[in-house]
């Protein structure tokens, strides 16, 4: 896997309170980014010169960079009729030459003064959507699988592009984010999967909660049926 390119950008507001198209209106993003040479300082929650608007569904450690494939922009152009470049996706580095299939949560990789791990697919949310004027794009997104995925950072240094990861540690190689991926959004009633995804010490720990919740709820439900509903 190579990095591409390193996209950096701090929250920023646009838009008009009383705009008539919804997408006209006021928001605030962290998701618009810009290209920059380095070499960039990457520290234990992300890079410098980066910021997320919303902390309570982005950044943090398991969240620290936001990795994208290039592989992915010409299928896009094909399916939508956009040409996407690095930072469309509001990605901090752009990568090629490794996709969901073939990367592995916890998957550890040296690029640059750098050591980072994969911790979970790019879960988009609507800002995604409201940058390129897609009301389904967050939901394309996910549903085609072409997600990406956060990195956190084991050891902080600094990083330019272009370079080179090099592939250190893999220990779960049954979760590709891909399969993550298909865990997480399509089967969303497999809750032996979902404990057993949640299991795995180096998923991001939103990750693990959201799933461990979805089995326990279902265990709960089940029981509940199972006994004829609540009695004393």
């Amino acid at each position: 896997m190579k990095l591409l390119s390193i996209q950096v950008g701090l929250p920023r507001t646009q838009g008009q309170d009383e705009a008539p198209d919804p997408m006209d209106r006021t928001w605030t993003s962290g998701i618009h980014k810009e290209t920059i040479a380095g070499p960039v300082a990457v520290s234990l929650t992300g890079l410098a010169g980066d910021g997320q608007a919303d902390l309570k569904n982005h950044g943090g450690p398991d969240k620290a960079i936001n990795a994208y494939p290039a592989d992915h922009f010409a299928v896009w152009k094909t399916e939508l009729g956009l040409s996407f470049s690095a930072g469309a996706f509001g990605e901090n580095f752009t990568t090629c030459d490794l996709v969901e299939t073939e990367v592995c949560v916890g998957d550890t990789f040296r690029i640059g003064g750098l050591v980072v791990q994969i911790t979970q697919p790019r879960q988009p949310c609507w800002k995604l959507a409201r940058k390129w004027r897609l009301k389904d794009f967050a939901a394309r997104v996910e549903q085609t699988g072409r997600t990406g995925w956060y990195f956190r950072v084991l050891e902080t240094g600094s990083v330019g592009a272009p370079a080179d990861f090099i592939l250190l540690d893999r220990q779960h190689p049954e979760w590709t984010v891909a399969a993550a991926n298909e865990v997480m959004f399509r089967r969303k009633t497999d809750w032996e999967a979902a404990l057993a995804l949640a299991a795995c010490p180096a998923l991001s720990a939103s990750w693990q909660a959201s799933l461990t919740l979805r089995a326990q709820t279902r265990t709960l439900a089940s029981d509940e049926k199972r006994l004829g509903g609540n009695h004393p």
